[in-house]
């Protein structure tokens, strides 16, 4: 498997973790440390701690997507334009939170990411989000 096609691939079951709540696949996608750079500042947690971090925004936001805009691959790295969609559990009112984000991978997991985030109800004006994170890209 070529460095894309396996970054593609770690995506693709990172989807799943995300959307579905799939985490026994957490430890084939993120490395013993992973390192984030985002709005609390840089931090190094460990794929447990991380999983655990999905788990309680997953219960928190039953509804999460997170709807991916653009993206580009290449060998170890990967970003995503993206929002966060959700339906708030105590009014019923859609929300959502623009963002982009980089990644580093290393030996097909996540190993570092760049996070950067838009203010609560931000979103892109794309038109056209991708039905998977890496599916095409629909921006020309």
């Amino acid at each position: 498997m070529t460095d894309t096609a396996a970054i593609i691939d770690l995506f693709d079951r990172w989807e799943k973790v995300w959307h579905e709540g799939q985490f026994d696949l957490v430890p084939g996608c993120v490395g013993d440390q992973y390192i984030r750079h985002d709005e609390t500042g840089t931090r190094t947690v460990t794929r447990e701690a991380y999983a655990a971090e999905i788990a309680k925004t997953r219960q928190e936001r039953p509804d999460i997507r997170v709807v991916v805009y653009d993206h580009a691959f290449q060998e170890e790295r990967a970003w995503f334009r993206f929002a966060f969609k959700w339906t708030d559990v105590a009014t019923g009112e859609a929300r959502s939170r623009a963002g982009m984000q980089s990644y580093r991978s290393e030996d097909n997991k996540l190993a570092e990411t760049w996070l950067s985030m838009q203010p609560m109800g931000s979103a892109w004006p794309d038109a056209v989000a991708q039905a998977h994170w890496t599916d095409p890209s629909p921006v020309k």
